[in-house]
């Protein structure tokens, strides 16, 4: 195994997809019931928008709380800055990206497609693995 092994192995593939006209209270509940930190925006042509963490979500989940109603949908809500990886990068890439960004994952893509998600933990695993 090399540090300059591509993260192909680390990508999840199954990790949930929204998007931004999706009512917030759905994706809040999705990224729940999925165990996962955030979630990618798909827009109907297939295009990335944003990204939709937990944090993201508190927003929402307070006003309920307070109101006793959920209002908004994923694109209220979302980040839609994302930083990407490209699928064609490798270990010591990401992990460096990791370093520089508070991100717990990130989305890959390949060219405009999006290919799916990267964990910090998963990249943090691999480099023990390879240490």
């Amino acid at each position: 195994m090399s540090a300059h092994e591509s993260i192909d192995d680390l990508v999840l593939t199954d990790t949930p997809v929204l998007t931004p006209d999706m009512p917030i209270r759905r994706a809040v509940a999705t990224l729940v019931r999925q165990q996962v930190t955030a979630a990618a925006v798909i827009d109907n042509s297939g295009r990335l928008t944003g990204i939709l963490s937990q944090k993201d979500c508190f927003r929402p989940a307070l006003n309920a709380s307070y109101y006793q109603e959920w209002k908004g949908t994923v694109g209220d809500f979302m980040s839609p800055d994302v930083t990407v990886l490209p699928a064609d990068s490798d270990v010591l890439a990401a992990a460096e990206a990791f370093l520089e960004h508070p991100y717990r994952l990130f989305p890959v893509m390949d060219k405009e497609v999006f290919i799916g998600m990267l964990r910090r933990s998963d990249v943090l695993k691999r480099l023990v693995e390879l240490g």
